[in-house]
């Protein structure tokens, strides 16, 4: 896949290259800036389906791409350890870890998620189960799998995903055998909720969150 240029002549991604290029002076050039925006961009508009919202989500998908850049090559020091779930489609067994990691540690802890094949929206057994916690989707969204948010991690879980995740030396890596929510009753996704929670309550605690 050829990666395009950020459209110059569309005001809603000059504004986002223009945020994005501000928060991280100093730390990217404008240039790495308009290709992390091009690359998310290009990454995100094949799955969108409303459009009016594309540039909300590429700009947290390039900020989110960015930061972890910068974490990985040192740039930007880690306040918290940083935890990846990946899953297939991002849809549902890694969003339920994310949410859930995040929820549960009261923010101790910065969590990612990504799929090796993201879908184009989350599970909606998965939202409802979540809501039932507490836990608010509404500005989530599946993402792809990058380089980037691998690098930056410190464990990596994986569920499902197979071979898709890079693998390099000094991360923890961790396989789950998780039930794929697709497809599933809601009382069953139910299950594999109270399943993901007891599992992500056992990680915080092994780092000591």
């Amino acid at each position: 896949m050829t990666t395009r240029p950020a459209p110059t002549g569309d005001p809603a991604y000059v504004r986002v290259v223009d945020d994005l290029a501000y928060e991280y002076d100093g730390v990217f050039s404008r240039a790495s800036v308009e290709r992390a925006v091009a690359e998310a961009r290009e990454a995100l508009e094949p799955r969108a389906t409303v459009t009016d919202f594309l540039p909300v989500l590429v700009r947290r998908f390039a900020r989110d791409q960015l930061l972890a850049a910068a974490q990985a090559d040192g740039r930007i020091a880690k306040a918290m350890p940083e935890i990846l779930f990946v899953c297939v489609h991002n849809a549902g067994r890694s969003q339920l870890a994310a949410a859930l990691a995040q929820h549960l540690s009261g923010g101790r802890v910065r969590v990612r998620s990504a799929g090796s094949a993201p879908a184009d929206e989350i599970n909606p057994h998965v939202v409802t189960v979540l809501a039932e916690r507490g836990i608010d989707l509404a500005e989530t969204f599946p993402k792809p799998l990058t380089d980037r948010v691998v690098q930056a991690a410190d464990v990596i879980v994986t569920m499902g995903c197979g071979d898709a995740c890079p693998v390099y030396p000094g991360k923890r890596y961790l396989d789950w055998t998780v039930s794929d929510p697709h497809g599933q009753s809601l009382e069953t996704v139910r299950d594999i909720r109270d399943d993901v929670q007891q599992r992500v309550t056992v990680l915080l605690r092994e780092l000591g969150l």
